[in-house]
């Protein structure tokens, strides 16, 4: 598999193992109508911070639970100002990376940093989602060919679902030079090959199509009653006999009926009286087959009037007259070719494809507008997303109770998108959102709580947040616990490097029990105020019954054999603490 190499790659390529891992601070809830709260556990998320540190403060409660990421980073055209805000302490790095985004379009130093910037971001997006889940990452050309092999590097090439292309302008401008660009690509990638999408609601146009001139009660459109396959079904390939004509009739060359014949004969008994019988049309199946002749059966039998044409002609015209005709029917008013009635009420959903147009999910000028009404008017972010595309997104990438996250929030309109579709289904879909500029509360969360109220003319969608800031580093540089955070945040932390599960709630049920999982019961025995040791009265103490049990004190009593008696692991604080 081909791979991507730049300058300062060999640096960045562990880097995400390097970032500290943050707690998340509460600021504040948001309930609607101006009302706050206590935090909401598993609710909605906007988080102000740089989403790389954000990213590793997800993975104890989120990795591997997001079913839906979709992403809109700086898309790198020398006329942006994204702040690169990774400590990467290399002298090699540092020196590029102190200097300006360059602006000349060669400036092959402004791509390094921006794959430099991306990678291990996509690290960390990668862990967090499901494996039934999917990223739709934004781009436009100057980084696409580059994205693609990034992310054929980390998710993997059969992991590849599609480049989308959007439609974002719907009118390109006359001013400018050598060919305009009218569209925008966004890359899909699944956690594991295989992935499907959701299929999409059909539309009114598509369903316009369906008629019905028999006066079946059930609309329908014409299909085709054979198929291809004749040189790999010869058995497939035989004569029905035409009901108001007489004729015979075969599946056109190369082509074989659709349906066995089994099922073929119980439609075409709707219209008379048939029996199997075999004919002499050896030749005449050879040919319609287009194969060698020893693969074609000598015989086969053929679908026939049961009774001389002569006696049921007319029971057979009066039948077609009658209408609502069977599957099978004939068209030219009864006197043509053999088709097939496909009814509306049994056709799916209609497929995604990877073109979208601006007419079903938006362009630019539709996006500002969106915000402008959000804003009363005011244009308070340069590049937003129109609702439309997020909506399209969320359409065929989740379900009415996934988490959904942004990394790169912007302006907020993949949390508008999650409110207005959770509004339109009863979902409980659930968003988080990073953003690190100073926006991040007077816009990208101003503007969740506009929606959640109403704005404008339009209604409030209800719902809820939580605001959080990235807190201190949950061990510092000398590998001690920071004991200036809440112990809930380091229990949840360990917890989660043991098991990679969210911490359960078991406050109640044992002091310093974490929980319990795979029949082993793990201890966190931690006072921030005094050392705790792993002895006989700690054991006294334990309550859970269990297999086996890994606890965590400052210092161990007991002997390996009693350690190993009892079926016990003993970790040390904070010397065996995992670093995320």
């Amino acid at each position: 598999m081909p791979t991507l190499e730049w300058i300062g790659k060999d640096k960045v390529v562990n880097h995400h193992l390097d970032v500290p891992y943050r707690v998340l601070e509460h600021r504040y809830t948001y309930r609607g109508n101006g009302e706050s709260g206590p935090e909401i556990q598993g609710g909605n998320k906007i988080i102000r911070g740089d989403n790389l540190e954000a990213l590793k403060a997800l993975l104890p409660q989120y990795e591997g639970r997001v079913k839906c990421i979709y992403i809109d980073p700086p898309y790198n055209t020398g006329n942006e100002g994204w702040v690169y805000n990774d400590n990467v302490n290399d002298p090699r790095i540092k020196k590029w990376l102190g200097e300006v985004v360059g602006k000349e379009g060669e400036d092959l130093s402004r791509h390094d940093k921006w794959l430099c910037m991306m990678y291990p971001r996509l690290r960390l997006l990668q862990r967090l989602l499901d494996d039934d889940g999917a990223i739709f990452i934004s781009i436009e050309n100057n980084e696409l060919y580059n994205l693609k092999l990034l992310c054929d590097e980390i998710y993997g090439p059969r992991s590849f679902v599609a480049n989308i292309v959007w439609q974002r302008t719907y009118s390109p401008r006359n001013d400018s030079k050598g060919i305009p660009t009218e569209t925008d690509s966004i890359l899909v990638y699944s956690k594991v090959p295989g992935w499907q999408p959701g299929r999409l609601e059909r539309t009114a146009a598509m369903d316009a199509r369906y008629k019905s001139p028999d006066n079946d009660p059930r609309l329908w459109k014409s299909g085709d009653a054979s198929a291809p396959g004749a040189a790999t079904h010869p058995g497939m390939v035989y004569a029905i006999q035409h009901p108001i004509t007489g004729k015979l009739l075969y599946p056109t060359t190369g082509r074989c009926w659709t349906y066995g014949q089994e099922q073929m004969l119980s439609f075409m008994r709707e219209w008379a009286e048939y029996e199997l019988r075999p004919l002499d049309d050896y030749a005449k199946r050879t040919a319609v087959c287009g194969t060698v002749p020893d693969k074609v059966p000598l015989t086969i039998d053929a679908i026939v009037l049961a009774r001389p044409f002569e006696e049921i002609k007319e029971q057979t015209r009066k039948r077609y007259d009658d209408g609502i005709w069977p599957v099978l029917y004939f068209t030219n008013k009864g006197k043509g070719g053999i088709a097939c009635k496909r009814h509306l009420d049994t056709v799916e959903n209609r497929m995604v494809t990877n073109l979208w147009p601006y007419v079903e999910v938006g362009h630019t000028d539709e996006a500002s507008k969106e915000l402008k009404a959000v804003f009363d008017g005011q244009a308070v972010f340069d590049t937003p997303k129109p609702m439309r595309l997020l909506e399209r997104v969320l359409q065929i990438a989740t379900d009415d109770a996934s988490i959904i996250l942004d990394s790169f929030a912007g302006s907020g309109t993949t949390a508008h998108a999650v409110l207005n579709l959770n509004k339109q289904d009863g979902g409980n879909r659930k968003f988080i959102l990073v953003e690190m500029m100073d926006y991040a509360e007077s816009v990208t969360a101003e503007r969740v709580r506009r929606v959640i109220d109403g704005y404008a003319d339009v209604e409030g969608t209800g719902g809820s947040f939580s605001f959080y800031e990235l807190g201190e580093p949950l061990l510092l540089e000398n590998k001690f616990l920071n004991e200036n955070l809440p112990i809930l945040k380091i229990r949840e932390y360990v917890w989660f490097m043991e098991t990679k599960t969210p911490l359960p709630d078991t406050a109640e049920v044992e002091s310093f029990l974490l929980g319990l999982r795979n029949n082993t019961a793990y201890y966190f025995f931690y006072e921030r105020d005094s050392i705790t040791t792993l002895d006989h009265a700690f054991l006294e103490r334990i309550q859970s019954k269990a297999d086996a049990y890994l606890i965590y004190a400052d210092m161990n009593t007991l002997s390996d054999h009693e350690l190993e008696r009892h079926n016990i692991v003993f970790k040390k604080i904070p010397r065996d603490i995992a670093r995320l």
